[in-house]
């Protein structure tokens, strides 16, 4: 099963990165925040990574809430992240599943919860690819 979910696309990491924004918008997602991983540690003197990396922070407030009011310990895990990099000439799409997170607390409504949004971001990165 594994933690995470990663597809290789062709496109560069910024067309990926716009393809990912329209189809989390299309889904009632959004971006929140998105670190430039890469640029973040040269601005802190690690000049031995040099590879592209970047990591959104992405959330769908109406789930947000509901999963928070339920449990404020899901607070841990949010925003879900969904990261874009690099690796031996391909770009990488992947995040931490939803269900692996959750599946912690052991909460059967949390996890059904889990499942509706791991589908919908791990339809998003196939449409992204």
């Amino acid at each position: 099963m594994g933690f995470h979910y990663t597809v290789i696309s062709d496109k560069t990491i910024d067309e990926a990165i716009a393809f990912i924004e329209q189809n989390l918008k299309e889904n009632k997602f959004g971006v929140l925040w998105q670190q430039n991983l890469t640029e973040t540690l040269q601005n802190k003197g690690v000049d031995s990574y040099k590879k592209p990396y970047r990591i959104l922070e992405v959330c769908n407030p109406v789930e947000a809430a509901r999963v928070i009011e339920h449990n404020p310990l899901v607070g841990y895990f949010l925003p879900c992240k969904i990261t874009v990099y690099e690796e031996e000439g391909k770009t990488k799409i992947g995040l931490p599943k939803p269900t692996a997170m959750i599946g912690l607390l052991n909460d059967a409504e949390l996890i059904s919860i889990a499942e509706k949004i791991e589908k919908i971001l791990i339809d998003v990165l196939e449409k992204s690819k």
